[in-house]
């Protein structure tokens, strides 16, 4: 079973800057296509970004491009999410996710993941 942990949450103005991790203590992390996700208060959760364990192929919700970043360090079986211009509609639970080690494409979709981490809040405001 593959446990996953999210930190660097926290409050932030708008036009701040967040670096969220996500880490697993299991070898052969890099097989495994991550995602990140989020959930804001009475909305839907929503794919936010991805890396791919196959090729580092990498994707972003539209409204999320040219301010966020995904990245993944494998020696340290962690897999980051720079946030950059963040605005008050970022705020959110965030949660990262991995896919089956079978399954390495990249997707945005929530029901393609198999395990799930238990959140970091990140609000945004003034």
């Amino acid at each position: 079973q593959l446990q996953l942990v999210e930190s660097g949450g926290g409050l932030v103005q708008p036009g701040g800057s967040l670096r969220l991790s996500c880490t697993a203590s299991r070898f052969a992390w890099d097989y495994y296509t991550i995602g990140w996700f989020r959930q804001a208060p009475g909305k839907e959760r929503e794919g936010v970004s991805c890396i791919s364990s196959s090729d580092g192929t990498t994707y972003l919700q539209d409204s999320v491009k040219g301010r966020f970043t995904i990245s993944r360090d494998n020696t340290k079986n962690t897999v980051y999410l720079q946030m950059n211009s963040l605005k008050p509609e970022d705020t959110a639970i965030y949660y990262c996710a991995a896919r089956s080690r079978l399954l390495r494409t990249c997707t945005l979709s929530s029901s393609a993941y198999m395990y799930w981490g238990q959140g970091t809040q990140v609000t945004v405001s003034s």
